[in-house]
């Protein structure tokens, strides 16, 4: 598993670059319902969600833009973790 520091945090770099996919290039820039079902699916890889995996999540919440739908379903399966 791969990281990358921020601020003197550790995050897991995979969800951090399938964030970055999804925000930059064709679209509107912000993460969709799929892209945040995605997220989810990637941190949910092993036999639980570990505790870096939950702040990157936090920090894809503070850091990048969501559509409306997306961020209720996000705030919600993080509610979950």
């Amino acid at each position: 598993m791969a990281y990358e520091t921020i601020d003197g945090q550790k995050y897991e770099k995979e969800l951090l670059d399938l964030a970055r996919k999804h925000t930059t290039g064709r679209g509107e820039g912000k993460l969709s319902k799929d892209e945040v079902a995605e997220l989810f699916k990637s941190a949910q890889d092993g036999p639980g969600v570990t505790e870096t995996e939950k702040n990157t999540l936090a920090y894809i919440r503070d850091t990048f833009e969501f559509t409306d739908a997306a961020a209720a379903d996000f705030d919600a399966a993080f509610a979950k973790l």
